[in-house]
């Protein structure tokens, strides 16, 4: 066991137990307390995909909701959700939101786009328009926003891509936040902000190179930022490759502050990441899955298209207390899907952010109790018993 305690005028992060490298820890911030590891429930245009209202987030445990930066800025506008008070008010949540900065979006939507200096010039995904989105845009858009934390805008290059390229990628990135720090700083001192609070994460890049990933990591670490992210995996390495670059990066960043592993990802990947000494986790599966009928199940994932449960009278999972399991059987969520009732999809969604919520639940108590690698060890085996 140990503890630690790092505090600013805008959060406090302090380590409440640690087993092996996995750490417990809470992240006091203006809108809240967010205890880790935590997973992100992912509301890219400020609500949740199935029809998960942010009354249903209180229910589910949610701790803290993700936002994209791009998308609230092509639509409805970040200008329009700053008149309306922020995101908070917009959408009637008030625990902490992260901003996602719209890097990736830009780097993944955005067909044609012309990464400069001063940053990325891009079509819309939505009307095609011409966007330029910097640094300095990005955190103008994000302060808007008012999110309790903001990303720093970056390019996420491609796993595959040369090491050239990679090196050229992470320098500019890493001129990118030191810009992203100069501009928070003067947004969060103006008097019309929304959230003069707004903590600052940097990010960590280098595709599958340890080098370049290692002397980023001791770089960033040097800014002094709120937290790091580790961004730029789960886009098409293999499992051990980003579990490799995991066991050589976040060592070279500090453990007294939030480390957070963008876009990742299963239930396994989450295990062996938390086992790695990260704690915020965001991804868009147990939303994405639950609208296509895929659930989780401490016995491995299921599709209840499968006519196999055309007459199960059962919950999804026994013993699971979500909305979906307290009340209604596979055999009728499977007739709502297959009706293509929205219903159908909303309880599947319901479902699976309530598992993951939970399991995030019984990592923490796992790490207090000492316990986390026979928690992990159980949880990986019951995955394999496939239904």
């Amino acid at each position: 066991m140990s503890m630690n305690m790092v505090q600013n005028k805008k959060s406090t992060y302090k380590i409440i137990s640690k087993d092996g490298r996995a750490k417990r820890a809470e992240l006091t911030t203006v809108h809240g307390t967010v205890q880790t590891p935590v997973f992100m429930n992912v509301g890219t245009a400020a609500a949740i995909k199935g029809a998960v209202s942010t009354e249903d987030l209180q229910t589910i445990g949610t701790q803290i909701e993700l936002s994209n930066t791009y998308h609230l800025h092509v639509r409805p506008g970040d200008e329009i959700i700053k008149k309306l008070g922020g995101l908070h008010k917009f959408m009637v949540w008030d625990k902490p939101i992260l901003t996602d900065s719209g890097g990736f979006q830009v780097f993944s939507l955005a067909g044609l786009r012309k990464i400069k200096e001063e940053g990325v010039y891009f079509n819309s995904h939505v009307d095609g328009r011409k966007i330029f989105m910097g640094p300095e845009q990005s955190m103008q858009i994000q302060s808007n926003l008012a999110s309790t934390i903001a990303m720093a805008f970056d390019e996420c290059p491609s796993s595959t891509a040369e090491r050239v390229y990679v090196e050229n990628s992470v320098a500019r990135t890493t001129r990118w936040l030191e810009r992203c720090k100069t501009e928070m700083e003067r947004l969060n001192a103006l008097p019309d902000t929304i959230n003069p609070q707004q903590l600052l994460f940097g990010i960590n890049q280098g595709a599958v190179y340890d080098d370049i990933r290692i002397a980023h990591a001791d770089t960033i670490r040097e800014m002094d930022l709120d937290g790091y992210a580790i961004g730029g995996l789960a886009v098409g390495e293999s499992h051990e490759e980003m579990y490799h670059i995991l066991d050589v990066t976040v060592p070279h960043l500090p453990e007294d502050k939030p480390t957070y592993l963008m876009g990742v990802g299963t239930p396994a990947n989450i295990l062996e990441a938390v086992d790695r000494g990260v704690d915020f986790f965001d991804c868009v599966y147990p939303t994405r899955n639950g609208r296509h009928g895929h659930v989780y199940t401490n016995r491995g994932k299921i599709n209840l298209f499968n006519a196999r449960y055309e007459l199960d009278a059962g919950p999804i999972e026994e013993g699971c207390g979500c909305p979906a399991c307290r009340l209604y059987s596979r055999a009728y969520i499977r007739h709502l899907l297959k009706a293509k009732e929205m219903l159908g999809m909303r309880l599947c969604v319901l479902h699976n952010l309530y598992f993951y919520n939970t399991m995030m639940t019984e990592i923490r108590e796992a790490i207090d109790m000492g316990s986390y690698s026979e928690y992990k060890k159980k949880k990986l085996a019951g995955f394999e018993k496939q239904e």
